[in-house]
């Protein structure tokens, strides 16, 4: 049997910083579902597909196959046999995928393929219905968030570390409103499970929360297996 950990919460709430950490420490399998949308994306921009067609696109789903492996510690994204890593960072891609990752069947299929590597290994997934609707049977589910101004001065502080100008308050209003579109869209809406841990990061660190989810994890498992999988 695999061991499921599933991480939900608002956009800037460290949740993939802090799921990378934690699969790596804990020897489990890190599915960077962002990077599946991205590299079904890629196949769209590939084979000429308007992404504002959702038929085109709808149909081009049953064509193609999503999966993550590792490569000396590193996530490999493979499309249809093929490794994308490299591929699937643009701009372009991007775009694409924003604007078709709220169909139905473009869901429903990563859906599926999720779901498959969870059965086949002891992953780690994070997003905004894992432990709701992707993966709920997941033997650890945590609903991670932090307070909109906390999550704005950590994306105001990544840009300028980039170079970019940005500005704070306009920053916190964007996650506000974010967080309302994530919460009342109508498939699959941005919620904590019933049976979800709420871990608030607002006042701690990085190294604190991959500890306390590490905490949490060796809870769960058996006493044999407390501490990570061989």
């Amino acid at each position: 049997m695999s061991f499921q950990v599933a991480i939900d919460g608002p956009a800037g709430a460290g949740k993939s910083t802090v799921a990378k950490i934690v699969a790596a420490e804990k020897n489990f399998i890190y599915v960077d579902t962002g990077a599946m949308y991205r590299a079904m994306a890629l196949y769209f921009l590939r084979n000429g597909i308007d992404g504002k067609d959702e038929a085109a696109v709808s149909n081009a789903c049953r064509m193609l196959e999503v999966t993550i492996s590792y490569q000396d510690g590193v996530q490999q994204v493979i499309l249809n046999g093929e490794n994308v890593s490299g591929q699937i960072r643009t701009e372009e891609v991007g775009s694409m995928a924003s604007a078709t990752s709220g169909y139905p069947a473009v869901r429903e299929k990563l859906l599926m393929l999720q779901r498959r590597l969870a059965r086949e290994a002891d992953v780690l997934m994070d997003g905004r219905d894992i432990g709701t609707c992707v993966l709920p049977d997941a033997d650890v589910k945590i609903y991670l968030t932090a307070d909109s101004l906390e999550r704005a001065k950590r994306r105001y502080k990544e840009l300028k570390e980039k170079g970019v100008e940005c500005d704070l308050s306009e920053i916190e209003r964007d996650i506000i409103e974010r967080d309302q579109r994530d919460m009342t869209r109508e498939l699959s809406p941005l919620k904590q499970a019933e049976d979800a841990i709420l871990l608030d990061s607002s006042h701690m660190t990085l190294r604190e929360v991959v500890d306390e989810i590490g905490r949490i994890i060796d809870t769960a498992l058996s006493p044999a297996d407390a501490g990570g999988r061989p």
